[in-house]
């Protein structure tokens, strides 16, 4: 079945933005998430990073007493089930629940998720002109750049996958209805649980994922958003080297470009930040070696370092005044001890005007460092500006009547284009509050700004 134009087929030609409330007192505010808040690590880092040592599941152990009791954490796995199905409802959307699949085998070669359980992802099937395209998509979630943030997190679904929802809702880029994911919507889609705390740059050798065995592959998306956005660019070029020789293979990040820059009060937090995450899980002979053979291995994990180097198309899709990054790079609690900045983190319309000029110097770092990166013809840019994190798993976001705009192409359009190579699509948006297509992120509980 086709919307107007080519799905899945392995075919070589082939004024005032709305405001999106979501998120209570102990859950992290994000579209597409219902996770502990805080209980995990998440949003942010930890308010000052302490000094880093190694540490693994060995070193984590099995016998620490978790600080969410799991009866909790099986509650909020049904919640999440069951309020993302009513957000999902509310809006008209067709979303299919889909089970989860352990990797058993891993564990005896050293791949597991934090506590040592096994990793786990789960598969829709694809299906008519579909079977042999498939779409890979990391999941999000942060890091652990310690011994006790990593403790934090292994007793949570971001670090054991006995925590993890037995099923979850596709929509979005994941979504099997045409009309709501008309390029990809009979692909084989894998969602991948993240459970490592290290966006899957923890030391693990030996591992088989199984991609060579794909014989029939002919064309695959690898996409993440947030912590698996930056997995996509981290891994893009080795995941297309696992590949048949001859498949169509291209990379999407989606909130996954984490930019450098000094916070409001000076310092560089984030840079101390990837650091620990860096020495903590010694990524470092897992990231790019045409990165940390210039560049120290913390870095590398700033994808303004490493885009330049990779050779497999890749799209950016992220907003230039990213909310995440805005609460916890630019704007860090350990830069706001005052709390200055509270109602602002909290609502981007609250800003004052000296606040937004300060947002409009974040937006103009941000873009420089992915102008850096050049404009290769196999390069796809959608960066809108909006205060909003994430947007290609979110139905309302990435295809719906009301979705983001860059002139008059959706985010759903502005990806098939690029990977069918209908078209190019290289747009940036002009500075808030200029966009009224935004879905702008309004966090409800002061007490998260």
């Amino acid at each position: 079945m086709q919307i107007g134009r080519p799905n899945g087929r392995c075919e070589k030609d082939a004024a005032g933005a709305r405001r999106t409330r979501w998120g209570k007192r102990g859950t992290r505010a994000s579209f597409g998430k219902l996770e502990p808040f805080r209980a995990v690590g998440f949003p942010g880092p930890p308010r000052r990073p302490p000094p880093a040592s190694p540490v693994s599941a060995a070193v984590l152990g099995y016998g620490f007493q978790h600080r969410m009791a799991p009866g909790h954490l099986y509650a909020w796995c049904f919640a999440f089930v069951w309020l993302w199905g009513l957000v999902l409802a509310r809006h008209g959307v067709r979303a299919t629940l889909v089970d989860i699949t352990y990797v058993k085998g891993a564990v005896a070669k050293g791949a597991v998720c934090l506590d040592g359980s096994p990793p786990a992802y789960h598969l829709a099937r694809g299906f008519g002109s579909g079977v042999n395209s498939w779409l890979v998509h990391f999941e999000g979630g942060g890091w652990c750049s310690n011994v006790t943030t990593c403790l934090e997190r292994k007793g949570t679904r971001l670090g054991s996958s006995k925590k993890m929802a037995k099923q979850i809702a596709f929509s979005g880029i994941l979504s099997d209805a045409p009309e709501n994911n008309p390029d990809f919507y009979n692909w084989n889609k894998v969602k991948v649980r993240y459970c490592d705390g290290s966006s899957f740059t923890g030391d693990v050798e030996g591992v088989d994922p199984g991609f060579a065995r794909l014989t029939k592959l002919c064309q695959a998306l690898i996409s993440g958003c947030s912590a698996g956005g930056l997995t996509s660019i981290l891994h893009c070029d080795r995941f297309h080297d696992l590949l048949p020789t001859g498949a169509n293979v291209k990379c999407l990040s989606d909130a996954g470009f984490f930019i450098n820059v000094r916070d409001v009060a000076g310092e560089g937090y984030i840079t101390a930040f990837f650091n620990n995450v860096v020495t903590t899980h010694g990524s470092a002979k897992n990231l790019p070696p045409s990165c940390t053979s210039m560049l120290p291995p913390g870095m590398c994990f700033f994808p303004q370092n490493e885009v330049k180097q990779i050779q497999t198309p890749l799209f950016i899709l992220n907003a230039a005044y990213d909310s995440w990054q805005v609460r916890n790079i630019l704007i860090p609690g350990i830069a706001d001890r005052h709390g200055k900045w509270r109602s602002c983190k909290h609502d981007i319309d609250q800003c004052s005007a000296d606040q937004l000029q300060i947002l409009q110097g974040f937006r103009d770092d941000f873009l420089r460092a992915v102008e850096e990166q050049g404009n290769s013809a196999s390069r796809g840019l959608f960066i809108n500006s909006c205060f909003v994190h994430c947007q290609s798993e979110i139905q309302e976001l990435w295809l719906a009547s009301d979705s983001p705009m860059l002139g008059n192409t959706k985010i759903a359009s502005a990806v098939g284009d690029w990977f069918f190579d209908r078209s190019s699509f290289q747009n940036i948006d002009c500075p808030y509050p200029c966009d009224s297509t935004c879905h702008n992120r309004v966090y409800e509980d002061l007490l998260q700004a």
